[in-house]
């Protein structure tokens, strides 16, 4: 069985090379597989079902043309498309994840699948953010606000962000590797997958653990990256859509 993994495309309208790209994989990519797995910030902000987003009603019949080729697809929230629901999910032809799921991978084991932003636990102000904002009634009356303030509630949070993490030491914004061997120890796995750092690379220790495999998949740009899993091996590809693609 062949499986693909992406995330961290930060789908945006000022950002169609992002979507470019991705049209592209779900093309000319993605069809050779049995399952994709789209594992969080597919797109760079979700204020909600109700809003129209130009970028998912570009991708809707990418995504439904893949389905139809009997592929598998498979959506994980991100730290930034939490509030996107199943209405939206069901546009791009996928089952909607919990934050964690594990999978088995027939000769390389169990795998845990996630964003990743949670496993960076010595971030300490982000965490405390990522409690306020998953918390259901925060949901509630973020969701009650107008599309309009919602979108420049979403902007505000974006910018505070990038200004933030500007001043902020790389080790603080990577996940803590100690936690990482604990989770996978708790939960019987072999391998962790996730994306949120932007770090691309199979690691095969885990805290000098080299029974452990952790795989960090890559932001999009331009070009973009996938995770292919298949038999007994993992390779992390980049691609770019050739010029003649439109």
């Amino acid at each position: 069985m062949k499986r693909l993994f992406i995330s961290d495309l930060h789908l945006q309208a000022e950002r169609p090379e992002i979507t470019r790209a991705l049209r592209y994989f779900l093309s000319h990519i993605a069809p050779s597989s049995d399952e994709l797995y789209l594992l969080g910030d597919i797109f760079e902000a979700w204020i909600g079902d109700d809003f129209a987003d130009p970028v998912l009603k570009e991708i809707q019949p990418y995504f439904e043309a893949l389905s139809r080729t009997g592929t598998s697809i498979y959506l994980m929230h991100g730290n930034r498309d939490f509030l996107l629901g199943k209405k939206s999910a069901s546009k791009l032809s996928a089952e909607l994840l919990p934050e964690q799921i594990k999978i088995e991978l027939p000769k390389l084991g169990t795998a845990l699948l996630m964003h990743g932003d949670e496993l960076c636990i010595d971030d300490a102000a982000y965490q405390a953010f990522r409690n306020q904002v998953r918390d259901p009634n925060w949901q509630q009356g973020f969701l009650a606000k107008s599309i309009e303030e919602r979108l420049a509630i979403a902007r505000q949070i974006r910018d505070e962000s990038q200004q933030q993490n500007s001043n902020k030491e790389d080790y603080i914004m990577d996940v803590n590797f100690g936690f990482c061997e604990e989770l996978l120890t708790k939960e019987e796995c072999q391998i962790l997958i996730h994306g949120h750092t932007h770090r691309p690379s199979i690691h095969t220790n885990i805290n000098g653990n080299d029974s452990l495999t952790r795989v960090v998949l890559g932001d999009w740009s331009s070009s973009g990256y996938y995770l292919l899993s298949h038999k007994k091996e993992f390779t992390l590809s980049k691609f770019e859509p050739p010029e003649d693609f439109t």
